[in-house]
């Protein structure tokens, strides 16, 4: 089920911008993004809103799964792009590093993804994990990762 939101709510992809101005027209069909870093946008506003189909059609036909079952109990909490958008010729890459919320536990996903344009628009093809040997410890009195400004031990560290 795709989550709603009003143009004039901030968009989940961290830009700053009413929905309805930043990643709303391209999940609407309004619109296409430009560059690979508007589509990374757009698919991380998607995969926050739970919008399926939008992913499956930004997902070039090369890679792209059937269908998609998003976990209900996702919650995808902010997203960081580490380095523009590399555009040469048809291909692109971005760099980002996501935060969700798993089972009550603040996880993080770093990936370099790649994307192709094809047939006048951006399709994001796949990505590059990036993994560490070790979690990051979460300090004493470290602000929680999830964004609230509340410190971790009284926020989302409540649940572990």
């Amino acid at each position: 089920m795709v989550v709603e939101l009003s143009a004039a709510q901030r968009c989940p992809c961290g830009s700053g911008q009413p929905y309805g101005e930043c990643c709303g027209p391209f999940h609407r069909g309004a619109a296409l993004a430009a560059t690979p870093e508007q589509l990374m946008r757009s698919r991380y506003s998607a995969y926050a809103l739970r919008n399926e189909d939008y992913l499956l059609q930004s997902w070039h036909i090369s890679t792209r799964p059937e269908s998609l079952e998003l976990p209900p109990e996702d919650q995808w909490l902010g997203l960081e792009i580490v380095s523009a958008p590399v555009v040469a010729g048809t291909q692109g890459w971005v760099e980002f590093s996501a935060r969700f919320r798993l089972v009550g536990r603040i996880e993080q996903l770093h990936e370099r993804s790649r994307f192709i344009y094809e047939s006048g628009r951006w399709f994001y093809i796949d990505g590059q994990l990036h993994t560490s040997a070790k979690p990051d410890k979460i300090g004493r009195n470290a602000l929680c990762r999830c964004g609230s400004g509340r410190k971790y031990k009284r926020c989302c560290g409540v649940t572990e």
